[in-house]
């Protein structure tokens, strides 16, 4: 692969001749890192199998590197969002989110409790602006205090579907409802006119010229261009300007990208604090051949101005700001009350598959699943159950390759 003369000599120019070779050498003469997360909130704790060489990622609990690439889709867990494969780099908002957000809202003080109110406490709303396909979200499922909202978003509608469908597996519980409340929306940043001074905190992992991917796709290697990396930071510029007003007075924004240069990253967080008034906490680039993990940028910034921890927002508000997004409904919900039937390995890629399954189990509707996570429903008609597995989310292929993350 050979990289854009004009690439290199901005990495050059930016962070100097041997840290851009090495840069420069990593993206072309090596493999990506591979690397998985696991779900806090899923009941019971993973253990990587012994056939799997794992070492922890040091910024997020609960992830690890991986020595190689497993066949992921033929493994049940991931369907039940046990995991998400996520790549490293990107976890590194756990450290910004755990400095300047969690303990932050955990100290506010203890309002009265209300039927009415919507975060009380320590509780946040939340907003994942550009959330496709779900790895900020579901990490930040995690992270947020019981009782949190959190507004999943992605303007683009195929990107959109792929997000409800890993933001549905990772919140999907036995008790039926999640302890953060998601909500999956497929809306552009001026849809969000509605919503000023409501969300705690914002994440904008904005699009941009993809630099950071070069390593694992050579369309983006193929496609970049100065033109394109202008065209991007305007562009990023105009996003955060248009959603700006939704984040409260205090709050938190959380600015990313998949890119190495200024323009995108260093040059737009301090844009962000001057034109909009906020104040830089942290940033943090990441570089293959130094960092381990791909190419991303990350930055914490605060929103000038006391937040009034006495103004929370209104239930009845919120709904009704709510009501003026396009909400995608869940592809089937959870009865805590119905029969859990426990599948084998070939049984829960039968259901995968969305083919028939033939299993004991009482009439009627039932929860499929394996290793005790909830995989989703079925109908049982006598001697089958009915596979009522989403067909958008089925595995296509026949090709099995048995693999399982967890013991």
């Amino acid at each position: 692969m050979q990289l854009p003369q004009d690439f290199v000599r901005m990495m050059q120019e930016q962070y100097g001749n041997d840290t851009a070779a090495s840069l420069c050498q990593a993206l072309m003469e090596t493999e990506p890192e591979v690397s998985v997360r696991l779900n806090p909130r899923k009941g019971k704790s993973l253990i990587i199998n012994n056939n799997v060489r794992a070492e922890a990622v040091p910024w997020c609990p609960d992830a690890y590197y991986l020595s190689d690439r497993p066949a992921f889709t033929f493994d049940p867990l991931l369907h039940a969002g046990a995991y998400y494969v996520q790549e490293a780099s990107s976890m590194y908002i756990t450290e910004l989110l755990r400095k300047y957000f969690i303990a932050d809202s955990k100290s506010r003080k203890t309002l009265n409790s209300q039927l009415s109110t919507l975060n009380s406490g320590s509780n946040v709303v939340a907003l994942d602006l550009c959330a496709a396909p779900g790895g900020k979200s579901t990490l930040l499922a995690g992270l947020l205090p019981e009782g949190s909202v959190l507004v999943c978003n992605e303007p683009m509608p195929k990107r959109a579907q792929v997000l409800s469908e890993n933001i549905q597996k990772w919140t999907r519980v036995a008790e039926g409802e999640y302890p953060v409340r998601c909500i999956v929306t497929q809306n552009y940043p001026d849809d969000f006119a509605a919503f000023t001074d409501t969300f705690d905190l914002l994440v904008t992992d904005v699009p941009c010229s993809g630099e950071g991917m070069f390593r694992k796709d050579e369309v983006a290697v193929r496609d970049w261009s100065l033109e394109i990396v202008e065209r991007c930071w305007q562009r990023q510029r105009e996003i955060l300007h248009d959603i700006w007003h939704v984040l409260k007075p205090g709050g938190l924004l959380i600015y990313s990208t998949c890119t190495f240069n200024h323009f995108e990253d260093e040059d737009n967080a301090r844009w962000i604090c001057e034109a909009l008034d906020a104040e830089l906490l942290e940033e943090r680039h990441f570089l293959p051949g130094r960092d381990r993990g791909e190419g991303f940028y990350c930055a914490a910034i605060r929103k000038n101005q006391t937040l009034n921890y006495e103004a929370d927002l209104q239930l009845s508000t919120f709904n009704s700001q709510l009501s003026t997004l396009n909400i995608l409904p869940p592809a089937f919900a959870i009865d805590p009350d119905m029969p859990r039937i426990e599948l084998n390995y070939n049984e829960a890629l039968q259901y995968l598959r969305r083919e028939a399954i033939r299993v004991p189990a009482p009439r009627g509707m039932v929860l499929l699943n394996y290793k005790g996570y909830i995989l989703g429903p079925g109908k049982c008609v006598g001697n089958r159950i009915n596979n009522l597995y989403p067909d958008s989310w089925r595995i296509r292929t026949t090709y099995t390759t048995p693999f399982t993350l967890a013991d």
